[in-house]
This record gives structure tokens, sequence and C-alpha cells, in this order.
């Protein structure tokens, strides 16, 4: 595995190109420094995500970017009803296996200053917001037994799992619904498995412009990230660059009463502890 613990993918004030960097200070919260306007320091990193080298080349960030891009990405693997909290909220009983929806590459976006951008087709009054933790591949493999599972973790982030509810609930297949283009913000940065030793140990939250609307924790998931890699890559091939979103908690939108609804202009934050704060602007598009 490479050598970062703290990967950000950046635009930086230098020179104005994109790089891979390892922050100077893992204390920070840098997706609030970034939205604050805090200056971010990172030591470059020379390779990829996969096998990124640190260097001792000092550059600063000027605009945060998703720490997995697009070329990198093969897969975005989405679960659904894997909180037991969410699970109680919809009525619905427990399932008995993960339940698998995805994403295409182009619902990928990043943290603050990226937006949510809201399409006409789902500017109904029903866009909503799925605060989750994403997981991202290292290394590929197939019939991965649970007990090497986070062998093949490359690393963790936050996500959110952007979902038009009107046309998530007019089918039972969801991942038209929740794959519409930037529907899948990352960031702010990626953090390995040896800081984050136990993915089952972590505090997550949604704060949507500044009322927290999710508060969760990752010992709740009904299926643990080592149970979703090992079904998941049964018979079927994990490749590096795969991501995982890991289920939401309660509390999403569609639940609220009155419901919370992803409004143009407003902000949205999910919240990992550990990981940090991915922050959007939600931006409809126009007609």
């Amino acid at each position: 595995m490479p050598s970062w613990t703290h990967l950000v993918r950046f635009i930086a004030v230098e020179d104005s190109q994109v790089h891979l960097g390892q922050l100077v200070d893992t204390t920070r919260d840098v997706g609030q420094d970034s939205v604050g306007g805090v200056q971010i320091a990172v030591y470059v990193i020379n390779g990829s995500i996969f096998d990124g080298r640190v260097t001792d080349q000092v550059m600063h960030v000027k605009q945060l970017l998703s720490p997995v891009s697009t070329n990198d990405c093969n897969y975005i693997r989405c679960l659904g009803l894997n909180y037991l909290d969410h699970a109680k909220e919809a009525n619905l009983a427990l399932p008995e296996v993960p339940i698998l929806f995805t994403k295409p590459r182009t619902a990928l976006t990043g943290p603050y200053p990226a937006t949510i951008n809201i399409p006409n087709c789902a500017q109904d009054g029903t866009s909503d917001y799925e605060a989750e933790l994403c997981v991202v591949i290292g290394k590929t493999g197939r019939d991965i037994p649970e007990d090497e599972a986070l062998d093949y973790v490359l690393g963790y982030t936050a996500s959110n799992d952007v979902s038009a509810r009107k046309m998530q609930l007019i089918t039972t297949q969801w991942c038209f619904s929740k794959g519409l283009d930037g529907s899948c913000p990352l960031g702010p940065v990626l953090v390995s498995p040896s800081v984050i030793q136990d993915p089952q140990t972590l505090s997550l939250k949604a704060i949507y412009n500044g009322v927290t609307v999710q508060d969760g924790h990752t010992k709740d998931m009904i299926f643990s990230i080592r149970k979703q890699i090992s079904y998941l890559s049964q018979g079927t091939t994990l490749e590096a660059g795969t991501i995982f979103l890991t289920g939401t908690p309660a509390g999403i939108g569609y639940f609220h009463n009155p419901r919370v609804v992803l409004e143009d202009g407003a902000e949205i934050s999910v919240e990992i502890e550990r990981i940090g704060t991915l922050v959007n602007r939600v931006r409809y598009e126009s007609h």
C-alpha cells in the first residue's frame, strides 16, 4: 500500500495544476478549512492514489477535489437499508443480505466549492441527502474472506448519496434516481486503514443549513464493512478503484416531519469522525 495517511487531490495555489498531497497537519478538518478560507499545506505525493509516495515538497491547496478521480474509479457500489435505525424509521424488515445498487462514475463530484447540481428532472421537492462512510478498494480481489476483507481497503472518506425520491419510489430499481450527475460527492480527505483500523467505530452526521439532521454510528450497520466486501466479492472481481457507499443512518429528509428537501442555495455537510467534513452547496440547474 502507499505511504500516505491523509490524502487529498487538489488544485495547487502554486501552479493551478491538479496534484495529490499528504496533509501536513492531519489534525485539521480540511473540509471546514476550505470553506473558511484557511490555508491548507500538503506534502506532494508522487504516483497515484494506489502507489503514491510522499515527498518533502510542500504546496498549498487552491481547491479541494474528490480524492478519487473518475479515471481512478471503475465502479461505485452502494448499499441500501444498511443501518438498524434507518430500517426502523422506514418501517421495513431487516434485509437478509446486502441490498445493492450502483452509481455511474459521472455521479462523482468533490467537496466545496463543488456543488450538488439538481437537474430539472429532480426539481420536484423530493431531492434528498444520505450521509455515508465511503470505502475505496485498493487492490483487486475475488472471493475475499471476511477476516481478510479490510486488507483490500485503500482508505475511507465521506460521501453523500444524493437521491431523487420521487424518481426512486416509482420503481424497484434505484440506480437511475441515485445516479444523476453530481449525486456522489466525496471528500474531503482519504484516510488510510493505518489510521482507521476499525471502520465500525465512527460517528457520522448530516448537517443541513447548520442543523444536524442525521446523527449515527457505523457500529449500527446491519452488514459490517468486512461483510460487505466479502459478500460482494463472491464470484465477482472487485477491482482496485471500486468505491463502496456503505449505507446511511436514520434521519433522511424524506422521513422528517415536515420533510427536509435539498433546496437551491442550501448547504449540506457530511461529518465523519477522524475524516472531517464534506461540505457542498446545492444548485438547481436552470431550465
